[in-house]
């Protein structure tokens, strides 16, 4: 059923965002295509598992942002 489904998948880089419509299996292929991003699902951070693991009749949009790196 998941396969079916699909969900708003905003994608993040330096020139702004990328908005698609995706189903399960494509949104996983741009979480490997694109690895060190975070992971939003209902205003949450997940891990790439825990993304794969959310029923995605409720996940709600999911948005991918390069990674912040902090420091000196």
């Amino acid at each position: 059923m998941d396969n079916q489904i699909k969900t708003q998948v905003e994608i993040a880089d330096s020139t702004g965002h990328t908005t698609l419509q995706l189903t399960k299996a494509e949104t996983m292929k741009k979480v490997v295509e694109n690895p060190g991003s975070w992971i939003f699902a209902n205003d949450r951070l997940l891990q790439p598992a825990e993304l794969a693991d959310q029923n995605w009749a409720t996940v709600g949009a999911v948005r991918l942002v390069p990674g912040l790196v902090g420091g000196l």
